[in-house]
C-alpha cells in the first residue's frame, strides 16, 4: 500500500481546469458537442516567423543539450530590447532576466521561494489559481484581499496588522484574469510604496500585457521609480503570440528576487526548451507586427460577445484588456 501524499496536497481541491477537462473528455466520449468556455487557451495557430524560428532552432543540432539554466543569451537579450521598447525599463539581461516555462510555473516557483510554513501571501480575492495553490503547497498561509467592483483592484488599507507581520509577497495581476480589469501606474505606484513600508516582495503578473483594446495600452511596474527594488514582473508569450504549447516566459526585476528563483529553478528541474527561448527571442523582437493582430480578433470576439448580451439584456461593461468575460449572474442560476 502507498503512503499518502503530502497533507497540503491531499487537501486541496481538484484543479477546476483539469477537471474540466475530464468533463468535456467524456462529453466527446458520448458524442455530445457543446461550446467550451473553459480555460483561455489560444485556438490560432502560432505567427508563422515564429515557426520558422522554431522549426530552425529545432534543426540545430548545438541546442539539443540541456538549456542555461538562467535562459538563452539570445532570449536574455531579447527580453531586454522588449523591456525597454515597449515599456521604456532598463533591464540588465544577466542580472535582472529569467527565462521561465510559461508564467503559471514562474510564479509558483517565485511564491515557493519566498513563501513557507509560518509565511503569509497576500492574494487578491478573484485570482488566477497559482497564486493560492502555490503557497499552499509550500506549507504557507494566504490572506485573501477583497476585490471590490468595479475597479477589482484589492484593497491594501485593511489588512490586519498580525497578518502584515508575517507577510511575504504581495501578489498582483493586471490585466486581470478573470475580471479582465486594469490598473494604472497610480495603482501600481502605491503597490510598490505599500511593498518598500512592509519589505514585501511584489509579484506582478503580467501576461497580458498586450491583449489590449481600445488603444489601451497595459503598464508595467518598472514603469515606477524603484520598483526594482521591491519587484519581480512575469511575462508569457502563450497568449500574445499563441504560444501557449511552448510553454515559454519569462520574470523580470529585482536581482536578489531572481537569484532566489533561479536557485529554486536549478534544484527542481533544468530550464526552459532552448527552441522555445529561440522561438521566443523571435516573437518578441517583431513583438508589435506580430501581438496586434491577435489582439484584434479578440476584440472581434469581445465586440461580439458583449454585443449579444446586450441584445440579451445582459448589462455588462466590456473589458479593455485579457480574454474574459466577468459577468453579474443572474438570480437562480
Amino acid at each position: 500500500m502507498l503512503p499518502e501524499p503530502t497533507p497540503a496536497l491531499a487537501q486541496l481541491p481538484a484543479y477546476v481546469f483539469a477537471a474540466l477537462d475530464e468533463l468535456k473528455a467524456a462529453a466527446r466520449a458520448r458524442g455530445q458537442s457543446f461550446v467550451d468556455l473553459g480555460i483561455g487557451s489560444p485556438d490560432q495557430p502560432t505567427p508563422a516567423p515564429v515557426v520558422d524560428a522554431l522549426q530552425r532552432a529545432a534543426a540545430d543540432p548545438s541546442l539539443h543539450g540541456y538549456p542555461p539554466f538562467r535562459g538563452a543569451p539570445r532570449f536574455l537579450a531579447a527580453v531586454a530590447a522588449f523591456m525597454a521598447d515597449r515599456f521604456g525599463a532598463t533591464v540588465d539581461a544577466g542580472r535582472e532576466v529569467v527565462a521561465v516555462s510559461g508564467s503559471k510555473e514562474g510564479i509558483a516557483q517565485l511564491l515557493a521561494a519566498y513563501c513557507g510554513p509560518g509565511d503569509v501571501a497576500l492574494v487578491p480575492a478573484v485570482h488566477y489559481p497559482v497564486y493560492l495553490r502555490a503557497p499552499l503547497l509550500n506549507g504557507a498561509a494566504v490572506h485573501l484581499l477583497p476585490t471590490p467592483a468595479p475597479s477589482f483592484l484589492p484593497d491594501l488599507d485593511g489588512i490586519p496588522a498580525a497578518v502584515l507581520a508575517r507577510a511575504k509577497v504581495l501578489v498582483v495581476n493586471y490585466p486581470n484574469n478573470p475580471t479582465g480589469a486594469v490598473a494604472d501606474r497610480a495603482f501600481l505606484a502605491r503597490a510598490v510604496a505599500f511593498a518598500r513600508r512592509h519589505g514585501l516582495l511584489l509579484v506582478s503578473d503580467l501576461a497580458y500585457s498586450e491583449l489590449t483594446f481600445d488603444g489601451y495600452a497595459a503598464p508595467s511596474v518598472f514603469e515606477v521609480e524603484g520598483a526594482r527594488d521591491v519587484a519581480v514582473e512575469l511575462h508569457s508569450c502563450s497568449k500574445t503570440f499563441n504560444m501557449a504549447g511552448l510553454r515559454i516566459g519569462f520574470a523580470v526585476g529585482n536581482a536578489a528576487a531572481l537569484a532566489a528563483l533561479l536557485a529554486y529553478r536549478t534544484n527542481v528541474g533544468y530550464g526552459t526548451p532552448s527552441v522555445a527561448q529561440l522561438a521566443g527571442a523571435a516573437a518578441l523582437a517583431d513583438y508589435r507586427a506580430l501581438a496586434r493582430p491577435i489582439a484584434r480578433e479578440y476584440q472581434a470576439r469581445r465586440d461580439a460577445a458583449y454585443g449579444a448580451l446586450a441584445e440579451a439584456g445582459w448589462a455588462a461593461t466590456p473589458p479593455r484588456a485579457a480574454m474574459y468575460a466577468w459577468l453579474p449572474v443572474p438570480p437562480g442560476v
